[in-house]
């Protein structure tokens, strides 16, 4: 069996996602998604332009050496358009092996370590009541754990709080939208919704909190020391993550729990967190850390320093992704939390896809293969739409972290 045709879909099924098709000579076919937010298009054009020339006449099996080649062989290696594009050549090609062997991906990885995959909803509001309100939704669809985000009194809106509380999507414009900013207004605000959540909901609900890479190392560790009462399960991307020293600093200063990564691409940009368990939870995703392969690597090694896996899975990535990333949180042994965002009505028809969700967890599907299809017919009724996500400024005007 060869690999004889190699394809990328752009689709805006109400957003952009990119998609990779690999067809062998056989017909056998797998999907990769090749999603990166706001630079979907830099991914088509590596994937079109540069890789997929590279796979003609290649022996699918070889999904390590695949990996390898493409890595080493690019010379300039890392960084978000490579790794994506990697990622969903790597996705594919698994795709096809469980299509081939006829075993959904999870038993190749070794097969079930937990019945099911534990997800997050996202509950937001504007103001501590509308959020109260949220939280109270996601208990009663049986979420066992939810990410609690509200506007901030005195800020006319807030990265994370969503007009659409079934679908949120905030890249929402083609040049980005500017948010204005107020690191004292936060920190003032947050304790208190967490208090009225517990106070709400009890001790036993998993709460998060995403922090957006705000805060310096020492006001990140003020946060989390004045959330210790409220025992979150954790608080994400507290600073910027380019200087790893400052989680040092704030695991000094709270028990809190830290969750980070989404951003990261390789298992080099974790491996000091991971390695001096300055993190608790890794938040790295299959499409934009080189695919099933290479994040696997990093569960293992965050398995060894008491690290659980946390997996993004916002909307910009698409229903390729998560039932790749299902297939992997299910067989790891280091599970720890899967973020689930649900897509639209028209993604879903795009992508049709056997994984489901019910009381709390999601189920990967148990047919071969990742589970998940495309309708090409259907996706080039939706051309590519510009979007970005927003930027914020602080009060006096200078640009600060998302």
């Amino acid at each position: 069996m060869k690999i004889a045709d190699v394809r990328v879909i752009v689709t805006c099924p109400d957003r952009n996602f990119v998609t990779l098709k690999i067809v062998t000579d056989e017909g056998v076919y797998g999907l990769g998604d090749a999603t990166l937010n706001g630079r979907e298009l830099a991914v088509a054009s590596y994937l079109r332009d540069h890789v997929a020339p590279l796979l003609i006449g290649r022996d699918p099996s070889r999904i390590e050496d695949t990996w390898q080649y493409l890595y080493k062989g690019a010379y300039w290696r890392r960084g978000p358009v490579t790794m994506s594009a990697i990622a969903a050549v790597d996705t594919a090609l698994w795709d096809i092996l469980g299509k081939v062997a006829g075993l959904p991906v999870y038993k190749l990885l070794g097969g079930r370590s937990r019945d099911g995959v534990t997800v997050y909803g996202h509950a937001n509001g504007e103001t501590v009541d509308d959020v109260l309100v949220e939280v109270a939704r996601y208990v009663e669809m049986g979420y066992r754990a939810v990410r609690v985000q509200t506007g901030v009194p005195g800020l006319a809106s807030t990265y994370g709080v969503s007009h659409d509380k079934t679908f949120y999507e905030p890249a929402d414009a083609a040049v980005p939208t500017e948010n204005v900013w107020s690191t004292e207004r936060y920190l003032a605000h947050v304790p208190s919704v967490f208090a009225r959540v517990r106070e709400e909901f009890g001790p036993t609900l998993k709460l998060l909190h995403d922090v957006h890479h705000r805060l310096t190392p020492i006001e990140a560790a003020r946060l989390g020391k004045s959330l210790e009462p409220y025992a979150l399960t954790w608080m994400e991307d507290p600073v910027p993550a380019e200087l790893q020293e400052g989680f040092r600093l704030i695991r000094r200063n709270t028990t809190t729990p830290i969750a980070v990564g989404e951003v990261f691409n390789t298992i080099w940009d974790c491996e000091q967190l991971i390695r001096e368990q300055l993190i608790d939870y890794i938040r790295t995703t299959v499409v934009h850390a080189g695919g099933i392969s290479h994040l696997r690597r990093i569960f293992d090694l965050a398995a060894l320093h008491h690290v659980r896996s946390g997996s993004h899975g916002a909307t910009d990535l698409s229903p390729v992704c998560m039932a790749a990333a299902l297939h992997l949180d299910v067989a790891i042994p280091n599970f720890g939390l899967q973020e689930y965002m649900r897509h639209t009505e028209a993604t879903d028809a795009v992508f049709p896809h056997g994984y489901h969700y019910a009381g709390g967890y999601l189920q990967p599907a148990e047919t071969p293969g990742l589970g998940v299809d495309i309708d090409e017919e259907l996706a080039a009724q939706y051309p590519y739409r510009p979007a970005s996500l927003p930027v914020n400024r602080l009060e006096d005007g200078t640009l600060h972290s998302w």
